[in-house]
């Protein structure tokens, strides 16, 4: 026979379920009320056949493992809905390539949406700034590092020359087949360590077994856990162990060398404070050492991998397209003349080579898929109903991913040509891109936008071009020295645009950018 602390302790859990039922039932009415007010309609559905869209979670592993987790999420675009509804371990998601929804997430509606388990997820590895911060803390962060982003930090080039030389002599010791893909991850290391911290580690200037290659390893390494805790959303806590808790310490200990040889260079010469405007001004806004070091990796974060990227999809389809190659360098001679001292108003002058990169990151953005979760029940301007042209209703807490890399690859927005890489496109004034004020400003988005918008962007195409330049300039001639698998059709799907040369054949590794799996392997020849 029950005692009655035993039925007293079920009728409580009973009644607490009732309540929570019937508040979940109230919450339902409300929002499903505001979807009405609002003219809401159901975004198409990507089907699953799994239970609690377990089948979603296993294909997209699957298509990782097989470097094409891009080309899964744009066929499933292109073949559901620019806008689309999810089952995704149980909850429901969004995801969209919509430039109004984009702006409204970004921009117009920021406030309606946050980064919902972000800082969780990655705070072993990032700690706590400014891309995991929200609210107060972010425009704290924001304030104080704007100012050191401002084009006269940086006006005089010096800063990369040097380590684009460092490069140059790197290159020079094995330009018939190297992976310039490594290099430039180093390059663009030494050059944020430098901005950072007035002292660059000098990682191409080693001759032996660089002291920032176990970094970068352990970095990698790191960078996977993340990404795949951040794919199990609420049981990210299931993605962790030793080796994560390893690489995330090799990482610190990094930053912590780095802010250790700071202080001890600035003791031993007081007069170089000049040189570390950017550590300062984090040092000074830091609560601790802790705080510095987040900061800190933080940026180097954004300072390396994504400049790195960019140099390396550059050369890769550079080496492919001898057509392109021919014409920006016949624009590089014309411009300089041969000078490799070269200033800022002179990169204004090279419209293609802008062009060019402009061209990489419409295929390869920056961050090629980011999320936000609604921090209230809100509406997405559109993506409902049979036209996808209806509000689509986001309830509190449901996330929406938005994959700029396959809003990049839209033939509405870039021409049938969308999955070639054609530089030439930009000088098209018949676009569809420029035909709305909306989509072209929302349509492209390599850097991010609204207040969110990338404050490092001007120094990765600055250093991105002067990467460029100069290695074109002493190596002309840029030949691949790998097997690139071909097809005749796109990743998943059957689309095929005839007579264009594809992208989205390569095997891509994904962590928090987007890389070349393999290296990108070329033949360097002055002639």
């Amino acid at each position: 026979m029950l005692s009655l602390t035993a039925i007293a302790c079920a009728s409580i859990i009973v009644a607490w379920a009732l309540y929570r039922a019937q508040e979940a039932f109230t919450a339902y009415k409300v929002d499903c009320s505001i979807g009405v007010q609002n003219g809401c309609k159901k975004a198409p559905r990507l089907k699953n056949w799994w239970p609690l869209g377990i089948d979603r979670l296993i294909q997209i592993w699957t298509a990782d493992a097989d470097q094409r987790l891009m080309d899964l999420f744009t066929f499933h675009f292109r073949d559901v809905g620019t806008t689309l509804e999810q089952k995704f371990l149980g909850t429901i998601a969004f995801g969209t390539i919509e430039p109004r929804n984009l702006e409204a997430m970004m921009s117009s509606q920021e406030k309606d949406f946050g980064f919902g388990l972000r800082r969780q997820i990655f705070f072993p590895l990032l700690g706590d700034g400014i891309f995991t911060q929200e609210g107060e803390p972010w425009r704290h962060s924001r304030k104080m590092l704007q100012p050191q982003f401002g084009k006269q930090q940086y006006n005089g080039l010096e800063i990369f020359q040097v380590h684009i030389n460092n490069l140059l002599d790197r290159i020079s010791e094995k330009s018939d087949r190297l992976d310039l893909q490594s290099l430039f991850f180093q390059l663009t290391l030494d050059t944020t360590t430098e901005y950072l911290c007035g002292r660059s580690i000098n990682s191409l200037a080693e001759k032996q077994c660089s002291k920032g290659s176990n970094f970068a390893e352990e970095f990698e390494i790191a960078q996977n856990y993340v990404v795949q805790r951040f794919r199990l959303l609420d049981l990210y806590w299931i993605i962790g162990g030793k080796k994560f808790r390893n690489a995330c310490d090799t990482v610190h200990r990094f930053m912590d060398s780095i802010i250790d040889s700071r202080y001890d260079k600035a003791k031993e010469d007081p007069e170089e404070k000049d040189r570390y405007g950017l550590f300062d001004a984090i040092a000074e806004n830091s609560t601790d050492r802790k705080a510095l070091r987040a900061q800190l990796l933080n940026v180097l974060l954004a300072g390396r991998d994504t400049t790195a990227c960019l140099l390396t999809w550059t050369f890769y389809h550079l080496a492919q397209r001898p057509d392109v190659l021919h014409r920006l360098n016949a624009e590089i001679e014309s411009k300089l003349n041969g000078r490799t001292d070269f200033t800022r108003d002179d990169l204004k002058k090279m419209g293609y080579l802008e062009n060019v990169l402009k061209e990489v990151l419409r295929l390869y953005p920056s961050v090629p898929v980011n999320t936000r979760t609604a921090h209230r029940t809100t509406v997405l301007p559109v993506g409902g109903g049979p036209d996808q042209d209806s509000p689509v209703l986001i309830r509190k807490g449901e996330n929406v991913a938005f994959c700029v890399y396959a809003m990049h690859r839209r033939e509405d927005l870039y021409g049938p040509d969308a999955e070639a890489f054609r530089p030439e496109r930009w000088e098209d004034k018949n676009l569809p891109l420029f035909q709305s004020t909306l989509s072209k400003q929302w349509g492209y988005l390599p850097f991010n936008g609204g207040p969110r918008v990338c404050l490092g962007q001007d120094f990765a195409l600055i250093e991105a071009s002067c990467a460029v330049i100069r290695i074109l300039q002493r190596y002309p001639k840029v030949e691949l020295a790998m097997e690139v698998p071909r097809r005749d059709w796109v990743g998943w799907s059957s689309h095929k645009t005839e007579g264009c040369p594809m992208t989205a054949y390569e095997r891509q590794k994904m962590t928090l950018v987007l890389s070349l799996k393999e290296g990108c392997w070329v033949k360097l020849s002055e002639s």
